[in-house]
């Protein structure tokens, strides 16, 4: 059996544990146990090279597990002390329940750390830099199990639920706000199942958001999702908390103007009309991630995208009106809404047209030529 599939502890008895370990290690500096790191290498137990990790942001009171790293590379994490012994972080990251497959609703202590060893320490970049930061206690998550592992993750910011703990404002939508696939599951489709289920999961919610800012990967799983699900065109944005109208971008909308940047692979995806393969490359985060805002430069779409409202919405929108530039919105009719959930926004009236100049002379001339 593995960590997940052990009794559930509290975070009292853990942090407990780990410090009673910490101080045994630290009063026998000269008496280490070794760790097998493989079947020729291991590394020391010994107080050097271990250190607490925190789980929870803001944590009060602390919530700390201890991390077993490599002498050469401290933030190189190798086993985690759970259950009074070591388990290697590939271990705690499995199971051997058959029942544990598919989205499971995070719930459990240990699944809370199988997340953070998802968020913080096995998907670090090249550049050790961290994908997520650390996720609140009772944040909303389901945990993805394929083939007895932990694949992937997402957490939602409910409708109500305060944007963080230094105000009192609350969400006014449910908001995807973190996805990952790891990489080796990645191009599976993974990444799509999970918003599905999303959407899935608040099927009665007039508007569903996704945090902004959104990855080149996540706009391709949102562009994927929405070409199957045409019903959703008007009902999936790009939201900044607390998600009101002046928060929130249609992304179906913002796909067709071209307001993405995506990478190498997602504009192969859009120039040759594959959907599948590059559709779940995703690391999609709140606005403290490390991605940069949505770049407004626009691309040339080659691939057919389905007609629907939103595609109506574009070609009577004009992004270079002086209005359009000065809201920030994108001719998105949201913005135009003052209660998010009264319903479908109104638009603002069209234009007059005004005659050219030339038009406005023969007019006249015409004119004169009738008296």
């Amino acid at each position: 059996m593995y960590p997940v599939d052990l009794p559930a502890m509290r975070d009292t008895d853990l942090t407990s544990a780990s410090e009673e370990y910490l101080s045994s290690l630290e009063s026998r500096p000269h008496q280490n146990q070794w760790f097998p790191l493989s079947q020729t290498t291991e590394v020391a137990i010994s107080a050097e090279h271990v250190r607490r990790l925190q789980l929870f942001e803001d944590d009060r009171p602390d919530c700390t597990l201890l991390a077993l790293h490599s002498p050469d590379d401290p933030t190189h994490v190798v086993a985690l002390y759970l259950h009074e012994k070591w388990w290697h972080v590939d271990d705690v990251l499995r199971t051997s329940s058959d029942s544990r497959m598919g989205l499971i609703l995070v719930q459990s202590l240990t699944e809370r750390v199988v997340m953070f060893l998802l968020s913080r320490v096995v998907e670090r970049s090249p550049q050790d830099k961290v994908v997520f930061s650390l996720h609140p206690r009772t944040e909303s998550c389901k945990v993805l199990w394929r083939d007895g592992q932990a694949v992937g993750f997402y957490t939602i910011k409910h409708k109500g639920s305060l944007c963080d703990g230094c105000s009192n404002r609350c969400y006014l939508l449910p908001a995807l706000d973190t996805l990952l696939v790891r990489r080796s599951w990645r191009r599976r489709g993974l990444g799509l199942q999970m918003l599905t289920d999303f959407c899935t999961s608040f099927s009665a919610e007039p508007f569903l958001g996704v945090s902004s800012p959104l990855s080149p990967g996540m706009v391709a799983v949102c562009r994927s999702f929405l070409q199957k699900h045409q019903e959703r065109l008007e009902h999936l944005y790009e939201v900044e908390a607390p998600g009101g109208w002046a928060q929130r971008r249609n992304i179906w909308l913002s796909i067709k103007l071209g307001r993405y940047s995506l990478g190498v692979n997602e504009e192969r995806t859009l120039t040759s009309g594959e959907t599948s393969r590059y559709e779940d490359d995703s690391s999609q985060k709140a606005s403290n991630c490390s991605v940069g805002p949505t770049s407004l430069t626009t691309y040339s779409v080659n691939t057919h995208l389905a007609e629907g409202p939103s595609v109506q919405q574009i070609k009577s929108c004009d992004p270079r009106s002086p209005s359009s530039k000065s809201s920030g919105t994108v001719c998105s009719p949201a913005a135009h809404a003052e209660d998010p959930d009264s319903g479908h926004p109104t638009r603002p009236p069209p234009p007059q047209r005004r005659e050219k100049p030339e038009e406005e002379t023969q007019s006249r001339a015409k004119r004169c030529r009738r008296t």
